[in-house]
């Protein structure tokens, strides 16, 4: 209630009227006296902010890569798996996953033959990239985590 709260109040002291605000994203200024005082989200991105986590990718032949989302909510494993346990996990096609079955999924996949950097790179130096090195991903108690929160 709270959010949505927020949300109306932002919304109505927008000035519809006010043509920029389209090219601002709805962004407002904070503070008029400075010209770099913006908000960072529009109401609806304000609204939504931290309800969508992204969690991870599984894709074949490699092992799941989790996203610790630069530890904004999680650390470790225990704090992975309970913040998972404390929500409820939607896939890519908005799918309702059980929650247990989403984290054996993703401790399974690729487990026994799966490729990290590491590994993918002995196999095929040939295919060595400037964007993906072994940089880009860690392990965090076991865990194949990506030094990067931005997944495509």
């Amino acid at each position: 209630m709270e959010r949505h709260q927020r949300l109306h109040d932002r919304v109505s002291r927008l000035d519809w009227h006010d043509a920029s605000l389209i090219g601002q994203n709805f962004a407002t200024i904070k503070n008029k006296d400075s010209e770099y005082d913006w908000d960072r989200l529009n109401p609806w991105e304000e609204f939504m902010n931290g309800t969508h986590i992204h969690l991870g990718k599984r894709s074949g032949g490699w092992k799941f890569l989790w996203n610790f989302n630069d530890n904004k909510y999680f650390s470790t494993k225990e704090e992975l798996f309970k913040f998972i346990r404390s929500g409820r996990v939607v896939d890519e096609y908005g799918e309702i996953m059980d929650v247990e079955e989403f984290i054996q999924m993703a401790l399974d996949w690729g487990k026994e033959d799966g490729w990290d950097l590491k590994s993918y790179y002995n196999q095929n130096p040939d295919s060595r990239r400037v964007w993906a090195n072994e940089d880009h991903e860690k392990y965090v108690e076991g865990l194949r985590v990506s030094t990067s929160i931005d997944f495509s």
